[in-house]
């Protein structure tokens, strides 16, 4: 499954219009494109469409109010707009735009707007005549001398009975609207310094048969894989991606190799040739079943005992190659983390590693992480941010390392 917007960040602003409804369907749109989707709302959005609506289409909990304490704990307002790689305003009111025109940050989407570095973009939609108005005019010629894009509007029927230019465009329009837009922005920002580089990343957890209904397995969401698959492509590489089972979308520009156990993952990394830095991401499972059943276990109220044998170590014989590439690992700890994260590396023949706690919340199927890099004869710590960022402070440190 391709998705061009893989790994992207979009805050969706809904200001209040009955064409809020339609923003429901382009949170779902921009998710099956890949985006991670944020969703915020102004006061007046509410009446026309719940926030556990869009709640439900995009997993995550929708900001109403500037200053709410228990969000702010979590990601507060700056954060969020440092987080976007992009906001998309659907339905942009009137009374919205006239606020972003003349800088007026007085509630949670305005403030947003104005906090942001990344490109923002509104979607009108209003009466014809409202739109057709000499100050709706002026403030639309006032943001697009600020940098703000305007998708639409349309022309068509409107909620009122009138016909004309004034209507939301259609969810699919927009979302192609910023493809466009962000692939514009990935080929002028790109940073080709792994071009001409094969990269091969593992990634996710994996699955070890007890029978054919059950299987042993972890908590790892493959995020930071994917991340790094997709950074590596963004910077030239020829990439290929071996995942354990995920739903995440595949990385544009990236080949996919699906796999399961640990066994399947070996098969695939050691039937690829030459390689330039392998990236050992994926938690692969230490033990599996020495002898799965062929058949369903019945539940038989006794103790059940399973014998299990050592997986193989995949990063360990990618290190072992005659021709061996640069050798990235990780390291989840839940306690002694740069201990334990140093001897592993040296243990494994690892180049770098990546070493965070986990545990109590902390790592698995999460957005953002905190991570420890440790090389010979050097360190450095990442504070806690999204795995995407991450991602490209890996790399950053790969370049560091190799001094090319």
């Amino acid at each position: 499954m391709n998705a061009p917007l893989s790994n992207q960040r979009i805050i969706v602003g809904v200001s209040g219009g009955i064409a809020a409804y339609k923003a429901v369907v382009l949170v779902r749109r921009l998710i099956e494109a890949g985006c991670e989707v944020r969703v915020v709302m102004t006061e007046a959005a509410t009446r026309f469409v719940a926030p556990l609506s869009f709640q439900a289409v995009s997993g995550h909990p929708v900001r109403t109010t500037l200053l709410d304490a228990e969000a702010e704990s979590g990601m507060d307002h700056i954060a969020l707009a440092r987080w976007a790689d992009a906001v998309v305003v659907a339905p942009a009111s009137a009374n919205l735009m006239a606020r972003l025109a003349n800088g007026f940050a007085d509630d949670l989407l305005t403030t947003l707007c104005l906090a942001t570095s990344a490109p923002v973009h509104l979607a009108p939609a209003m009466n014809r005549q409202m739109w057709a108005h000499p100050a709706t005019r002026a403030n639309r010629d006032r943001l697009v001398e600020h940098g703000v894009t305007l998708l639409g509007p349309a022309a068509g029927a409107q909620a009122c009975g009138e016909t004309g230019e004034g209507r939301m465009l259609e969810p699919e329009v927009i979302v192609e609207a910023i493809v466009e837009a962000l692939a514009d922005a990935l080929v002028a920002n790109a940073r080709p310094d792994l071009a001409g580089r094969h990269v091969v990343v593992t990634a996710g957890g994996t699955r070890e048969p007890i029978d054919p209904v059950r299987f042993i397995a972890n908590r790892s969401s493959g995020r930071m894989g994917f991340a790094l698959a997709a950074e590596a492509a963004r910077r030239g590489a020829a990439v290929t991606l071996i995942a354990g089972p995920s739903a995440l979308p595949t990385p544009a520009g990236v080949e996919r190799v699906d796999v399961e156990t640990a066994a399947e993952m070996q098969a695939a990394v050691e039937s690829i040739g030459a390689m330039d830095i392998f990236v050992g991401a994926a938690a692969v499972a230490d033990y599996r079943v020495a002898a799965p059943a062929d058949h369903k276990l019945k539940k038989s109220g006794e103790t059940l005992s399973l014998e299990l044998v050592p997986n193989p170590d995949i990063i360990r014989r990618v290190a072992e190659r005659a021709e061996r590439p640069f050798v990235i690992g990780f390291a989840a700890e839940t306690d002694h983390v740069r201990e334990y994260a140093a001897a592993k590396r040296v243990a494994k023949g690892m180049d770098l590693i990546c070493a965070n706690e986990v545990g109590a919340g902390k790592g698995f199927d999460r957005p953002d992480n905190a991570l420890l890099l440790l090389w010979d004869g050097g360190e450095h710590e990442l504070p806690q941010a999204d795995k995407t960022r991450l991602a490209g402070e890996i790399f950053d440190t790969y370049h560091q390392i190799t001094q090319d």
